[in-house]
This record gives C-alpha cells, sequence and structure tokens, in this order.
C-alpha cells in the first residue's frame, strides 16, 4: 500500500472556525514489502519506507498525534521533525491474531481465513481484535486527541490504518 496523505476537514460551529485534520499512514515495513498483516508487531521503517517518506511534501501543521508503533513515531519525527509528537495508545494498530505477520499466500487454504474474508471482516480475528473494537477504539482516542483543542489549528495523526464507518463519523462530528 503507498503512503498517502489524507486530508479530512471537520466544520465546527465556533464563530466559522474549522480545525484542520491530517491523517498520515506510516511509511514502508519490512512487513509491508512482504505483503503481510502487520498489526500488534512493533516493526521499523525500511530504509526506502524512509527514502519515501523524505521525498514527499507534507502540510505543516501545529500538532502531531502518532500511534504508539514504532513505525508511525519514526514517521512522524521524519516529517515533522521540529515538532513535538503526542503519543495516543489507543490509535494502535489492530491486532490480527492468528494472522499476524502472515500473507494472503500463507492464509488463502485457512479455514479461520476463509470464514473471516466471507464475512466481510466482520467476525474477530481469531484471538485478535474485531473489527467493532478497533474501529470503537480509534474513535475514541481520536475524539480524545482532539478534545477540547482550538478549532482554527491544523492537527496531524500519524496512523497504521484507521476504519470508519458511518457511526464512527457519528461519533466524532
Amino acid at each position: 500500500m503507498r503512503n498517502k496523505t489524507q486530508l479530512w476537514y471537520s466544520n465546527c460551529n465556533k464563530g466559522g472556525a474549522v480545525m484542520k485534520i491530517i491523517f498520515i499512514r506510516h511509511g514502508k515495513t519490512p512487513g509491508n514489502l512482504k505483503k503481510q498483516y502487520i498489526g500488534i508487531t512493533d516493526e521499523s521503517l525500511t530504509e526506502q519506507g524512509i527514502y519515501e517518506l523524505k521525498c514527499r511534501n507534507y502540510p505543516d501543521c501545529d500538532i502531531v498525534v502518532s500511534s504508539p508503533m514504532k513505525r508511525c513515531i519514526e514517521t512522524a519525527k521524519i516529517v515533522y521533525p521540529s515538532k513535538k509528537i503526542i503519543i495516543n495508545q489507543g490509535l494502535r494498530e489492530c491486532n490480527f491474531g492468528n494472522f499476524e505477520c502472515k500473507s494472503y499466500e500463507e492464509l488463502k487454504s485457512n479455514s479461520d481465513y476463509i470464514k473471516w474474508i466471507e464475512s466481510g471482516g466482520v467476525i474477530s480475528f481469531p484471538n485478535g481484535e474485531s473489527r467493532n473494537a478497533f474501529s470503537k477504539r480509534c474513535t475514541e482516542a481520536f475524539a480524545s486527541s482532539i478534545k477540547g483543542l482550538n478549532r482554527d489549528i491544523t492537527v496531524s495523526f500519524i496512523i497504521c490504518l484507521l476504519y470508519t464507518s458511518d457511526a464512527a463519523d457519528d461519533r466524532i462530528s
């Protein structure tokens, strides 16, 4: 998956001020290059991932919030070297359970994996986290990170993945 900068804007009724939110996915890790499910495994960035981050231009921000994962903290330090990084434990990656560090090729015949795929990813990862639990945790972490902040600022979130749904959007609007 390519590292993409995504902008998301939240309208606020406080005098027309708008908080600008930037989501930045971490740079490439060894597991990304192997196309593995990497969640709770705390990998560092690859040289390629570091190089690609340094070649991009990122928008400036007032506050940087990061997942506690090494790959996210390393990304934050490269993208925003002079900014203080606020770590939010709730933004850690999903626990992929028995699928952790495995690729599709390794899992495609696994009956638990087939059940998970057939459910549309709704059932929990075996010995891991459910999509609903992951979404709830990340949504609460996001909301706690911006709660009480001045609305006329830009906040960058350095994350692994952020699953959203209409219900999640409703909780953070």
